[in-house]
């Protein structure tokens, strides 16, 4: 066998080494492309109105498929996360029951400082916050300053309005809350925080007067909260006409529609009629709300009795069962079905909204067919469980994070305030109806 000579052993020697070099090469090459892939797009890119989106729809992949030809990587700031909930950290009490209404009073572990909160009526009601169609002629960034010239992106459109947070304070928006005036009444279309002294931003919303386009530029607040029918399909289904639909027929919820199929087909029907059906809202409408606003309906002499005496009786006998307690939220039930929930970070901001989100439960108990069944507690405590499915993220850094998870009929909305501390102001949970 021939002896390799000195200069072939050091070829060899050569070789391995650089083949060592170019694996090592190769691994940090990976490392970093890794790295990179979590700091830069495409985990999230930027719409024109500054919020960050994931690429879950047609739009975010035709976006994404335009950035990678252009080869532009724009860094997305990395938000901390809040912490991200478990069972534990509720305790749900024995319900408050009224006819076919349960609601089960949510007692939190941990709180969190939201006084410095503005909510949309309070701003509304205080000149700090405007809200006005598109392609209004001017506004005031401050209470002080002089009208000055809004950038204009056309006309007025119904499914978008113009905000400005001309306070001091982060305003909190939540979906469902109605404002009134303008060309036609409109609700939020999606929870979200404005910082202070934000650029004049682009609102979604959702009509709910569709009998009007007139003259009017500016909004007021309602007072109101849209129930739970007309705030999933807004919320949820993210649908102009299936939140028309809800506003008509009162509720969407399957105890509805079964009791409607029973009737129709002349069968016992299995419960008592609802207050507040279908036809009973589309004689509202003829006689007291010709241009179907969701205001005037709700707040008709027809209506307004039933709301007010029922949402009374609910609020005594709330009082009275929570007394001494830290409640932050509330698990709502319509007979056996737990359909909703509203959580929030603190029991001040709670006490801020109960009014009106009670009034919204009472429409729907209204709404639907008076059942037998009576959910119960450990119903409730299952409801608050965390879902493990789909999620799609919004982010304005440093502002807000919006995240929506969806399992199954179940789907979750959360909005983090990324403002100092990182913690959920709201989470709404719903048992979709459709």
């Amino acid at each position: 066998m021939k002896q390799r000579s000195f200069s072939e052993w050091r070829f060899v020697g050569f070789v391995a080494v650089a083949m060592c070099l170019a694996a090592g090469l190769l691994v940090t090459y990976a490392a970093m492309a890794q790295a990179e892939e979590q700091t830069w797009r495409p985990v999230r890119f930027l719409d024109s109105s500054g919020v960050h989106r994931t690429p879950e729809t047609g739009e975010g992949r035709r976006y994404m498929t335009y950035m990678a030809q252009r080869r532009v990587l724009e860094p997305v700031r990395q938000e901390p996360e809040a912490r991200r909930v478990v069972a534990s950290d509720w305790e749900v009490l024995d319900p408050i029951r009224y006819e076919n209404l349960s609601v089960f009073p949510v007692v939190a572990r941990q709180e969190y400082d939201t006084a410095g909160f503005l909510t949309l009526d309070e701003g509304l009601a205080s000149g700090e916050v405007l809200v006005s169609e598109r392609g209004s002629e001017s506004i005031r960034r401050s209470r002080g300053d002089e009208a000055m010239p809004r950038h204009r992106q056309g006309g007025a459109t119904v499914n978008t309005l113009v905000l400005v947070n001309r306070s001091k304070r982060p305003l909190l928006l939540l979906a469902g809350e109605v404002v009134t005036g303008g060309k036609q009444d409109r609700i939020i279309g999606k929870d979200r925080i404005v910082a202070p002294g934000a650029e004049p931003l682009p609102l979604d919303v959702f009509c709910v007067e569709r009998g009007r386009w007139s003259a009017g530029n500016d909004f007021k607040a309602a007072n109101l909260m849209a129930h739970p029918s007309v705030r999933e399909k807004a919320a949820v289904a993210k649908d102009q006409s299936q939140v028309w639909g809800a506003v008509r027929s009162g509720s969407t919820s399957e105890q509805t529609r079964e009791y409607a199929a029973e009737a129709r087909a002349g069968r016992a029907a299995p419960a008592t009629a609802p207050q507040m059906s279908a036809d009973a809202v589309g004689r509202v409408m003829a006689e007291e709300a010709r241009s179907e606003s969701y205001a005037k309906v709700y707040k008709s002499r027809t209506v307004v009795a039933s709301v007010d005496s029922f949402a009374a009786e609910v609020e005594r006998r709330f009082r009275g069962a929570t007394r001494g307690q830290r409640v932050i939220g509330v698990v709502v039930a319509y007979g056996g079905e737990v359909a909703w929930s509203d959580l929030f970070a603190s029991q001040p901001l709670f006490q801020r909204y109960w009014g009106k989100l009670l009034r919204s439960y009472v429409v729907e108990a209204l709404a639907r067919p008076q059942l037998q069944e009576r959910a119960t507690v450990g119903d409730a405590a299952r409801f608050l469980a965390p879902l493990d499915g789909h999620e799609q993220i919004e982010t304005e850094p440093g502002v807000y994070r919006w995240r929506e998870t969806s399992q199954g009929r179940l789907s979750q909305i959360e909005i983090e305030s990324l403002l100092g501390k990182v913690f959920t102001l709201h989470r709404v949970k719903v048992q979709r109806t459709s």
